[in-house]
């Protein structure tokens, strides 16, 4: 039987993984927006930690408008 295109996406980013446990993928492109971004952020900030691959990283304005501030 066929893989499905989420199948064959997942199998081709597994890093590490025993059957039967959670596997370790690597991700190849985020892409994240002005909402939770700076949350995000303040928390790499926070451990000192730095974005490991700015390179692949896509930001977009999803036009979210907050309704209290």
């Amino acid at each position: 039987m066929g893989q499905t295109l989420f199948d064959k996406v997942w199998n081709r980013h597994v890093l590490y993984g025993k059957l039967g446990e959670p596997q370790l993928l690597y991700i190849d492109l985020h892409l994240i927006h002005e909402v939770t971004s700076p949350q995000a952020y303040e928390g790499l900030r926070l451990q000192n930690r730095k974005l490991r691959r700015p390179d692949l990283t896509f930001a977009t304005l999803d036009h979210n408008v907050p309704t209290i501030d």
